[in-house]
């Protein structure tokens, strides 16, 4: 198939530069990437439409699409379980997001079989498992239930939700085996969480010693590690120890946003599934005891968002929605855009993410040379930022050149 240039449409790059003058630009698509200015194609008209780059939510568990406590007291099958990632994975795409980062609960064999093509969905890099202290967040047995059993909970090539450690040489094998089941990155544990069993929020969980560990044996691959942490001192431990990045940051004070933006650590809130467990615990599965351990949380994480902010932390974007209503992605966006402004909600779910993510110069921005992951939506969603929040706005959706989705 030979060029197509994309015509009339409102551009929006994903820099942080205001939408184009859609009288002059046109938008060129060869071989997967966008081409240079000026290179005929096929023409597709967008009139009336307004192009972003494909979305990028850093923060997903395709591997938690069903509902969670059955899914953890084996009674779903495995098809049903496998039904329900790859359901997830196609209302990803739908949703306008081309790239995902997975921060726990597939298996390698879930990237691969998307890569392929097999069943829709976007781009996805992930770490598999995440790393947990023994009966740490992350640990979802019964009470009486010994932690070596937790690993027959997983589905290998499916998915795996996490890994016990007891000592740094246990998470030294762990993370190894991580990466051997394909992880591209690796995510520790290293505070209790609001889904939790046995922890609360204030905990910390595993040593900086032990952080230091994972962080070893990830640079030794080229890679990273990003940290479950809502209270300051795990996230204080986990930069001590040369993690990169923090998911939630709940807590965070503006000491430790300061000593992030010293150590370029960067931040990815999750408003979403905090909105999510507030307004529908039994939709994703979950008992209201994980409502109760919410409440708060959100006015916590929006002044975080603002301490980081001051700071010059760079500040990403993740939904992490868990259970089956995983459809409307696009509602962190949307949130954001309230705490912040819509153009900052989308530079930090598309040019942001893609810097956090290390993938900067392949996707996140409209630009010759960039894969051709591009949103055409309805409407422009600077102006009304609930565009966002609704798949049915995305009219179309290219990922890597490829038309996935076209309501028109």
């Amino acid at each position: 198939m030979g060029p197509v240039q994309v015509v009339g449409a409102t551009v929006v790059d994903g820099s942080g530069r205001g939408p184009s003058d859609t009288a002059d630009v046109s938008v060129t698509i060869e071989n997967g990437r966008i081409a240079e200015p000026g290179t005929a194609g096929e023409r597709l008209d967008a009139g009336g439409l307004t192009m972003t780059p494909g979305l990028i939510d850093a923060h997903v568990h395709l591997g938690l699409s069903s509902p969670i406590q059955p899914q953890f007291s084996f009674q779903i099958s495995a098809a049903e379980l496998a039904a329900d990632i790859f359901a997830t994975a196609g209302a990803a795409l739908d949703a306008g997001f081309t790239t995902v980062r997975d921060t726990g609960g597939i298996d390698g064999g879930v990237v691969t079989t998307i890569a392929k093509g097999k069943v829709r969905g976007p781009r996805v890099l992930s770490c598999g498992p995440v790393q947990c202290q023994t009966g740490g967040h992350g640990y979802y047995g019964a009470d009486w239930e010994p932690t070596e059993l937790w690993n027959s909970h997983h589905l290998p090539g499916l998915c795996a939700l996490s890994m016990m450690s007891g000592n740094a040489n246990e998470l030294r094998a762990n993370v190894r085996e991580a990466f051997r089941r394909g992880a591209s990155f690796l995510k520790l544990c290293v505070t209790g969480g609001v889904v939790g069993a046995h922890d609360r929020l204030t905990d910390t969980q595993f040593t900086v010693e032990e952080i230091a560990v994972a962080v070893q044996e990830a640079a030794a691959r080229g890679t990273y590690v990003t940290v479950h942490a809502h209270n300051n001192e795990g996230i204080r431990n986990a930069v001590e120890a040369g993690a990169r990045c923090v998911e939630h940051g709940t807590d965070l004070d503006e000491s430790t946003a300061t000593l992030m933006a010293t150590h370029e650590v960067a931040l990815v809130p999750t408003f979403a599934v905090v909105e999510q467990l507030l307004h529908d615990t039994a939709g994703a599965g979950l008992g209201e005891s994980t409502r109760d351990r919410v409440l708060g949380v959100r006015e916590r994480m929006t002044e975080a968002l603002a301490a980081a902010k001051e700071a010059g932390v760079r500040i990403g974007l993740g939904s992490d929605l868990i259970g089956p209503a995983q459809h409307r992605r696009g509602e962190e966006l949307k949130l954001r855009a309230a705490l912040e402004t819509p153009m900052e909600a989308l530079v930090a779910a598309t040019k942001t993410n893609a810097e956090i993510l290390g993938l900067a110069d392949e996707v996140g921005t409209i630009a010759p040379g960039m894969r051709a992951d591009l949103v055409l939506w309805n409407g422009n969603p600077l102006e009304d930022p609930e565009l966002f929040a609704d798949p049915t706005n995305a009219v179309l959706v290219l990922q890597d050149g490829r038309i996935v989705k076209d309501l028109r």
